[in-house]
């Protein structure tokens, strides 16, 4: 599938960069998976929406403050070229954390990345917090080992010292205040670098709201990492490299799960994240031989849902607008095909929907 195919015109003004007042003050755009029709709605209409017997299944992935701003040590550093010579006589290094190996071991972004070589180190802070490049990896990935040189842990000081990591079409530096927003009322395990943001749209009273309809509501954990916002850089889906995403199917879920589907109850994923980890499971279940629908434990979702995909789990999906010519958009249409997907996405265009991360949303089931 070429590329091109999952486009569409966004006016940069629809690109929320700041979250409502209220979570639940988003639209809905309500999508009929079959037909394709659609209309608009509100958020708060959401729990009314339901039949009633759903399952929902939310990913409480916490987000961490994964953008550090550090300065190099100078060990092996080069003479600065023309085009960056402001930029390394400062020292300065931005590190953009991308998934834990390990307590003291992360995989990152770095930039600037082509003069940080392995062996350099940079500090943070007042050098209580410093890092060295271990290794170099594809598509300028580093391993860096962090250590701390106080009492403090290695988690505590990312939590001091590391700033949101809002997506770059957010076009302002983080504040305070987003630190309590870009997280989901779900959050609940830290180690996601980007927000699962479908479940931004929940507060605690819209939660009451649905239990009291008799819905179920059950957990994941997928640490949104690389596999979720890495740009394709091939002109086909069939010639991107997915990131793997850890994620835990806790017992409990899994028996949610199974229960619902004998029992013919609809299983609803919130956000495209879930979605992920929910089909890898089936998957997992399926080449291992067993009965059950869904696998528990923990795994690595290396799963990449473009058009075609059979789902076995998902029957309705909570999810927010996604980026033209992106695997969360190839998911989308996969699941409620692409020009369905495409047709709703234009009538939002028009109709003056919010999109993206601290955008409206989108209900198809």
């Amino acid at each position: 599938m070429r590329l091109d195919e999952l486009s569409y015109h966004l006016p940069r003004e629809q690109i929320a960069q700041r979250p409502l007042e209220r979570r639940e003050a988003s639209r809905l755009l309500l999508q009929d998976r079959s037909s394709g029709n659609f209309e608009d709605r509100l958020f708060t209409e959401f729990p009314s929406l339901l039949r009633g017997d759903e399952l929902l299944v939310s990913n409480n992935a916490r987000v961490i403050p994964a953008r550090l701003f550090g300065r190099r040590a100078g060990l092996r550093s080069q003479p600065p070229s023309r085009a960056r010579k402001s930029e390394q006589l400062t020292g300065k290094v931005e590190i953009f954390l991308t998934r834990e190996l390990d307590s003291e071991t992360w995989e990152a972004l770095v930039r600037p990345g082509r003069k940080m070589h392995v062996g350099a180190r940079v500090l943070f802070g007042e050098g209580e917090l410093e890092a060295e490049i271990l290794s170099r990896g594809q598509l300028g990935l580093r391993t860096l080992r962090f250590i701390s040189h106080d009492q403090r842990s290695i988690s505590q000081h990312f939590e001091r010292l590391g700033h949101v990591p809002l997506p770059p079409y957010i076009e302002r530096a983080d504040e305070t205040s987003d630190r309590e927003r870009y997280q989901t009322v779900f959050a609940k395990r830290p180690g996601a670098i980007a927000a699962p943001t479908a479940g931004l749209h929940f507060s605690n009273e819209i939660l009451e709201k649905i239990r009291a309809r008799g819905v179920e509501i059950c957990e994941v954990t997928l640490k949104v990492g690389l596999g979720t916002f890495q740009p394709v850089h091939s002109e086909t889906l069939e010639g991107h490299a997915m990131h793997s995403e850890g994620y835990e199917m806790p017992k409990e879920t899994a028996a949610s799960i199974q229960a619902a589907r004998h029992d013919g109850r609809p299983i609803l994923a919130i956000g495209t994240t879930v979605v992920r980890a929910l089909e890898d499971a089936a998957l997992r279940a399926a080449e291992s031989g067993s009965s059950n629908l869904v696998l528990a434990g923990a795994a690595d979702a290396q799963l990449f849902i473009v058009p075609g995909f059979r789902f076995r789990v998902v029957e309705g999906l909570l999810t927010n607008f996604h980026l033209p010519r992106s695997t969360l958009l190839a998911l989308v249409c996969a699941f409620a095909g692409r020009e369905r997907v495409l047709r709703a996405y234009e009538h939002a265009v028009r109709a003056g929907y919010r999109f993206y991360s601290y955008g409206d949303c989108m209900l198809i089931r």
